[in-house]
């Protein structure tokens, strides 16, 4: 019931922020387009804790931060390659195991190394991560990294 009425609330709070409008009609149109999607997805049993990880939440408040701060780390170095008239890459593929033990975890480092430039998951198959990095050192920093630390830690196996 718990993540039945967290997926409405953030329903509800999304509809709303998309919205920006706030008279009568469409909070009464927000709150059951909320409460039909709930419904639905009670009906296809898919309301638990991977589809709705709102136990994640707390801890998500501190990992965000740090990695929009490594993305705008990783797009500075980018940057600073791409705009070098030697154009120093050296493309590299890495595979390592994470220390993540959740399907969340799991799903959270590998876009999380997507979406930092100059990396991306290629492969992530039975528990194992196959990595592209525009450099060595990229490719490098990935294996044993505060990223997978950090994500570990978040998804509460730590």
């Amino acid at each position: 019931m718990f993540h039945s009425v967290s997926l409405f609330a953030f329903l509800y709070l999304f509809w709303l922020l998309l919205s920006g409008f706030f008279t009568p009609f469409l909070l009464s149109a927000g709150v059951g387009s909320a409460l039909a999607v709930v419904w639905f997805a009670r009906r296809m049993d898919v309301v638990d804790s991977e589809g709705h990880p709102v136990h994640l939440a707390p801890k998500a408040l501190f990992y965000w931060p740090w990695l929009v701060k490594e993305i705008i780390k990783s797009g500075w170095d980018v940057s600073k390659i791409i705009v070098d008239p030697k154009l120093p890459i050296s493309p590299t593929l890495v595979r390592f195991k994470p220390s993540q033990k959740t399907i969340v975890g799991l799903v959270l480092h590998a876009n999380s190394i997507t979406l930092t430039p100059g990396t991306i998951t290629i492969e992530a198959h039975a528990g194992e991560f196959l990595v592209h990095g525009l450099t060595r050192g990229a490719a490098a920093g990935v294996v044993g990294s505060e990223m997978d630390r950090l994500v570990t830690t978040s998804e509460g196996k730590a």
